[in-house]
């Protein structure tokens, strides 16, 4: 046997037992999921959440909201926050040095003025220019924090800083919760009394197309353009199916940081977000889960699949590319600041199960799949087709595809937001193109990451909104 052929088959092999690998991680993250949420939603129904939301014993929540050049989204989004259904809150958005109106909007909006406020700095962050409040006691609950620009993490900081209760809950400004979506998210805290729960998030869905009034979500549509709509099932796929099996396992890794709940106190004592990472919402819950395990407290990171949250997804390839990128930057961060806890026992579950999955399967999965097609086209180009390989490689297509039409049928089984049978089919013809039009372009944006984090490129990238479709916009 020629060095070339050794090469070859262990090419080949090797990507073989990589898929067999991941097709074993699918059909266990299924089965996880589908007992999750079966619990879930039997325990849920016999809930009364009228009770809670008039209770003064809830759970005392501060919504954190960073805002930088949101001017188009902010009135309406402010709105819905202040529109929610709970007894205990308040609402801070905390402008982080916005170039646009951002922060003149909601002076006029929210009849603003500058108050004398004691900020309690615990975490260090940039200077704080000024705090807000309303001259309307209908906007009491509303405070507005104006600061020098120093990033989503920093801002939250200042968030945290400035909170009075004991749980927070982040929130992307663009974002959209469900009226009850507080409600929900506090269950978890409440009847967890075993273990404390050191964070909580929902399901977040994708909001484009769909119809917003008062900043009130007030019809589901499904996106009509393709890049949305195929994020949407991408999204179904990771909240449903992902982040619930994980959740059985008390494993969880990652709390959106576009809508997510934490224990206060704990993220003070673990210093709060780190501001030289992108991906500052998973490096938090890990350095959380890191610092409970090193003390040996018994704690849960949970989860619910209830759909609490609707965001603005890019629409642009040139956007999504900057997403998928920061993303990928923000995993790579995570795992080298806390390499420690690979494979080592002395962090239980998260050592030995949690952060070795992230790095083989979610690190190492868009390198491994761009390595194999390159590989494919050069014994294409070069000489015959290797059959073997690309049997491993249609087979991997195949499993992708099966595993998001089970996640259709999990969201059709379970809160089934597209009621039109017409969108459910769109829903899996997406599923059908994903792997062709919208996956290399997503393993590529990842491949960029990688290589701009060895160029030492740090930057976040502009996110550009649209914004939501409103009443007026939609006749």
């Amino acid at each position: 046997m020629s060095w070339q052929t050794f090469i070859l088959h262990v090419f080949t092999y090797g990507i073989l037992l990589y898929s067999l690998l991941l097709l074993i991680c699918y059909i266990l993250i299924g089965s996880f999921s589908i007992s999750e949420t079966r619990t879930y939603l039997n325990k849920n129904s016999f809930t009364d959440y009228r009770v809670l939301a008039s209770s003064t014993e809830a759970p005392s929540i501060s919504v954190l909201a960073p805002a930088y050049n949101e001017g188009a989204t902010i009135i309406e989004n402010v709105r819905s926050l202040l529109s929610l259904h709970y007894n205990n809150l308040e609402v801070i958005i905390i402008n982080d040095g916005s170039k646009d109106d951002t922060l003149e909007k909601l002076i006029n909006a929210y009849d603003l003025f500058k108050v004398d406020f004691f900020v309690n700095e615990q975490l260090p962050t940039k200077p704080v220019k000024g705090v807000y409040k309303s001259h309307n006691p209908v906007y009491r609950k509303l405070i507005v924090v104006d600061k020098e620009n120093g990033g989503k993490a920093d801002a939250l900081n200042v968030g945290v800083n400035v909170a009075q209760n004991n749980y927070y809950v982040c929130i992307d400004v663009d974002c959209v919760l469900e009226q009850d979506a507080l409600l929900k998210l506090a269950k978890p805290f409440l009847e967890n009394t075993t273990q404390r729960v050191i964070a909580a998030g929902g399901v977040v869905r994708i909001a484009n197309s769909c119809q917003i009034e008062g900043g009130r979500l007030v019809k589901v549509n499904l996106a009509k353009q393709f890049l949305p709509r195929v994020q949407t099932l991408e999204y179904i796929r990771a909240f449903l199916l992902s982040r619930m099996a994980w959740t059985r396992l008390n494993g969880l890794l990652l709390i959106s940081g576009a809508f997510g709940a934490f224990d206060r106190d704990i993220v003070i004592k673990c210093g709060g977000y780190n501001p030289n990472t992108v991906g500052e919402d998973m490096e938090l819950v890990v350095r959380m889960r890191r610092y409970m395990e090193e003390r040996n407290e018994p704690y849960r990171v949970s989860f619910i699949p209830d759909p609490l949250c609707w965001t603005e997804a890019p629409s642009t390839f040139k956007i999504l590319g900057r997403q998928r990128n920061r993303w990928t930057r923000g995993t790579i961060e995570t795992l080298r600041i806390h390499k420690k806890m690979f494979f080592n026992p002395r962090y239980g579950l998260l050592g030995m199960l949690s952060y070795p999955y992230w790095l083989f399967f979610e690190f190492l999965a868009p390198i491994i799949e761009f390595v194999g097609t390159i590989g494919l086209i050069i014994y294409c180009l070069t000489g015959p087709v290797n059959w073997s390989l690309f049997m491993i490689m249609l087979g991997v297509l195949s499993i992708g595809i099966l595993y998001s039409i089970f996640a259709i049928m999990m969201e059709v089984l379970t809160y089934n937001q597209y009621r039109n049978k017409k969108d459910i089919l769109r829903l899996v013809l997406v599923a059908v193109l994903e792997p062709i039009v919208f996956h290399p372009f997503v393993v590529w944006s990842a491949i960029r990451g990688n290589i701009d984090l060895l160029r030492k490129r740090n930057s976040w990238g502009e996110m550009t909104r649209q914004g939501f479709v409103t009443e007026k916009k939609a006749q």
